[in-house]
């Protein structure tokens, strides 16, 4: 049996994963999960394709969007490379196209993602926000959702595959406190709203700590919780087998710097459902109440079919 790893391996892991090598001009390479169970993590393509962007930015800009289509499903264990395409650089903006590819198995390079970011020096505006933070209880009044996992596996016995256990109770660089009962918890139908708070689960040391790499994890954590949005109302949940899917695309905008290593939330809602795809949309705010960036999402949902 494996040591648990720390709070601090975790997230110096997750660090290692996000952080692109280039191998040419414009060509940067991302490095596989090293514990990686079939597909690739959606948000780790995401924000190793917004790193190998951010990289060719040297004058100060700083992702203020992000564009993505998922084309096919990554493959765990397999380096992924990220080609650039330099398609404007202006005095106040700029935009990179990306493409994010990998080997094949028989040894054919393969799309798997498209992501175009847009950049911006940054300056001072006119600010408004339409609705305030949601008031909801505050993460240190809330269960890790590690725990609620053991207890749910635990419960769940040999329904869950020796995969799926592993998945569900392994160790995360991102530490989760769930307001309300997300898809894997409850097989209730309820209305299609959640809050969360997340973070990465030790400080980002100083060596690290770059307004880019934050961007980078917040992106990386998006991806969490939020197509799940679109299946509570149908008390439906993939880690039940009851579902099948995938994202299909993916848009974040960043409105103002924000440490990934702090309590953010993450509050998602999923105004419609159907055609086999669920819409989702999420606004992540920081303890003080400001929204740091929006998401918005539509991923492949269908009901699997029992096999007669």
């Amino acid at each position: 049996m494996t040591d648990t790893p720390s709070n601090e391996q975790l997230v110096a892991g997750l660090i290692r994963l996000l952080t692109v090598e280039k191998r040419a001009a414009d060509v940067f390479a991302g490095p596989p999960q090293t514990d990686g169970i079939g597909r690739v993590f959606g948000g780790q393509v995401l924000a190793q394709a917004l790193q190998a962007a951010q990289g060719t930015i040297a004058d100060g800009k700083r992702a203020h969007s992000l564009h993505a289509y998922f084309l096919r499903g990554g493959r765990e264990g397999a380096p992924i490379e990220y080609r650039i395409e330099r398609d404007f650089d202006g005095r106040s903006f700029a935009n990179r196209r990306v493409v994010a590819s990998q080997e094949a198995e028989d040894g054919t390079s393969t799309p798997i993602l498209n992501l175009t970011a847009s950049f911006q020096l940054p300056e001072e505006g006119l600010e408004h926000l339409d609705s305030p933070m949601p008031d909801v209880a505050r993460p240190d009044d809330l269960r890790p959702d590690i725990e609620m996992r053991r207890e749910i596996a635990d419960e769940w016995g040999d329904r869950l595959s020796a995969q799926q256990r592993r998945m569900m109770l392994r160790p995360r660089p991102i530490e989760m406190r769930t307001i309300d009962r997300l898809h894997w918890m409850s097989s209730e139908p309820r209305a299609p709203a959640a809050h969360s708070w997340f973070r990465v689960a030790a400080p980002i040391t100083a060596a690290d700590d770059t307004p880019a790499l934050h961007r980078a994890i917040i992106t990386y954590a998006s991806d969490y919780t939020l197509l799940g949005t679109s299946a509570l109302p149908h008390g439906l949940s993939w880690m039940r087998n009851e579902l099948v899917g995938a994202s299909l695309d993916h848009a974040i905008w960043f409105h103002r710097d924000a440490r990934a290593d702090e309590w953010l939330l993450y509050a998602t809602d999923a105004p419609w459902s159907g055609g086999g795809r669920g819409f989702n949309r999420g606004r992540i705010f920081n303890l003080a109440g400001e929204l740091v960036a929006s998401v918005a999402q539509e991923g492949m949902m269908r009901k699997r079919v029992a096999k007669l």
